[in-house]
């Protein structure tokens, strides 16, 4: 039943999936927001670091960024900003090392940190006062997203209003099988080497403990993901990485409304990454697939003419009204002309 029949048109110029993920990472500039940050000290002995923006509201989002994205990417900041502008707080979650700051573990972060993000909803909820939590997360932050939504399944706490997820590798080995195509080999480059810069921290930190020798031969998820991200984390090779961490076999278990929006077009993504049948079947469980949309795109028909699509879609999806700022005041509220107290 929730199938959802998507009203996104994306612009003529940006109808092609590649055009689409690389536009807004290169034009969109996010302003009017302001980060505070507050450090999560974790039982392990690590931290989490939340980039937190308040404007005093009873709800707050918890937005979760993608492989080797920040507090600081602009589709982090804005989510945050539109969630701000209806009167919710917005917290950014920066997973482990990605906070501009090394982690103390020799561990980094994956796309199964669900006890992570479960940690700091928890934290936020308590933080907030007891009011609802949302969840936003986008690529691997999506994974995570609905990774934990499923393992809480029935036992999800009140607090938790559900989850939106945009731009999901859902199904991590059919994800890596596309990934691993020569079309996409620019992407991996800029993946693998922004994941080379966090290796050499670790290595600085962890002197003989790792090594990047003969890294230059690596060209894809799995070389990478069976010579560190298994080891370092617990799982026995790549295979089994991503068995354990891919959403989509848990998402017949989540009993919190939860979204899915994925493109047809997002270079990124296998077939396996949009579950029609599950989603027709799952009371919970939403999927939306627009024609285009590329990764992590979405550019436009916001309910603001600088707001995007995945914006205007988690705020209808958590029935949040479609409220916006007034002119010169960016901290205030207003719905039909009525100012709205925080």
């Amino acid at each position: 039943m929730p199938v959802i029949s998507s009203a996104y048109e994306a612009p003529w110029y940006l109808r092609n999936g590649h055009t689409h993920t690389v536009y807004p990472a290169l034009r969109r500039r996010v302003d009017g927001l302001v980060y505070s940050r507050e450090r999560l000290e974790l039982e392990d002995g690590d931290f989490l670091d939340l980039d937190w923006s308040r404007v005093g509201g009873a709800g707050t989002a918890l937005i979760a960024h993608g492989l080797e994205g920040s507090a600081q990417a602009g589709y982090v900041k804005g989510m945050a900003r539109a969630f701000n502008r209806r009167g919710w707080n917005a917290v950014a979650l920066n997973f482990r090392s990605c906070s501009g700051e090394p982690n103390r573990l020799l561990r980094l972060y994956h796309s199964g940190v669900s006890d992570d993000l479960h940690r700091a909803a928890a934290h936020v909820a308590r933080a907030a006062g007891g009011g609802p939590v949302a969840l936003v997360g986008f690529s691997l932050g999506g994974n995570v997203v609905l990774k934990l939504l499923g393992e809480l399944g029935g036992e999800a706490p009140a607090w938790l209003a559900g989850g939106v997820a945009i731009s999901v590798p859902c199904h991590l080995k059919a994800s890596a099988v596309v990934m691993a195509r020569p079309i996409n080999r620019p992407y991996m480059k800029r993946f693998l080497g922004d994941l080379r810069s966090k290796l050499q921290a670790k290595i600085q930190q962890y002197p003989g403990r790792l090594s990047e020798e003969g890294y230059e031969e690596i060209e894809s998820f799995r070389q990478f993901d069976d010579r560190y991200t298994a080891p370092l984390h617990g799982f026995r090779d790549a295979e089994d990485y991503w068995a354990r961490c891919s959403a989509v076999f848990l998402l017949d278990r989540i009993r919190r409304p939860a979204l899915l929006l994925n493109s047809e077009d997002d270079p990124f993504l296998a077939s396996e990454c949009f579950p029609a049948e599950l989603a027709a079947r799952q009371e919970w469980f939403h999927l939306e697939v627009p024609r285009h949309g590329g990764h992590v795109g979405f550019v436009g028909k916001g309910l603001r003419p600088d707001e995007y699509y995945s914006e205007r879609r988690a705020l209808e999806f958590f029935g949040i009204e479609p409220l916006t700022t007034r002119p010169g005041q960016p901290g205030g509220l207003e719905s039909q002309g009525q100012a709205v107290p925080p």
